[in-house]
């Protein structure tokens, strides 16, 4: 039985995709899950992640990771299915050739976005394009602030963008990126945070999702 394929999608770059995407990844080999994770934005960032994750690990990485585009991004996807349980897509912003293949390979994208009006009018090509596919859409509200009123006016018009929004929302905490820069993820070097309760209960639902 093929493993299940996420695409973590937006068209709006700075959204948080690649950290999303490396969280999840990492959350799910967690509970003992075989997990691949692909790069396919031209930036690189998921890649120089895993790059950095090799050397503080000594290779111990705990998952695949590939790196490719155009074409073949399908097909090497759905090899990646066979021989995991998640594979976990991280798609370029701005291109649409790539981000369509991308989606188009997905049992299920992920989109996160910030509450920011930017953040919510830049989400609508990315719902577009997954209905185009038909494709299931999860939001994200994702680096969400601390007390913050305009956030919880925003969140509720999310809700209200004509797609199934998470139950989980992820805050706008620095030990997300402080991890990254480790080549590690908040439920390995800040187990104890309120971070790391956030990506498991996030990685939990979804999981829950893909039963339904």
């Amino acid at each position: 039985m093929a493993g299940k394929i996420y695409t973590v999608a937006q068209q709006k770059g700075g959204a948080g995709k690649t950290t999303l995407a490396a969280h999840l990844a990492i959350a799910w080999s967690e509970v003992d899950l075989r997990v691949a994770v692909v790069d396919i934005d031209p930036q690189g960032s998921l890649t120089r992640w895993f790059q950095t994750r090799q050397e503080a690990m000594d290779g111990n990485v705990g998952l695949q990771h590939v790196q490719i585009n155009g074409w073949r991004t399908q097909r090497e996807v759905e090899r990646l299915a066979q021989d995991n349980d998640i594979v976990v897509i991280d798609s370029p912003p701005h291109a649409e050739t790539e981000a369509r293949i991308a989606v188009r390979s997905a049992n299920l994208v992920i989109v996160p976005v910030q509450p920011s009006p930017m953040d919510m009018w830049a989400t609508q090509p990315t719902l577009d394009l997954a209905r185009s596919e038909n494709v299931p859409v999860l939001l994200v509200i994702n680096r969400v602030p601390p007390r913050a009123k305009l956030a919880d006016d925003l969140i509720e018009r999310i809700k209200g963008m004509g797609a199934d929004v998470a139950q989980t929302q992820i805050g706008n905490r620095v030990q997300f990126a402080a991890a990254l820069f480790e080549g590690r993820s908040v439920t390995e070097s800040a187990r104890k945070t309120r971070a790391a309760e956030e990506i498991q209960e996030l990685a939990a639902e979804i999981l829950k999702r893909g039963r339904r």
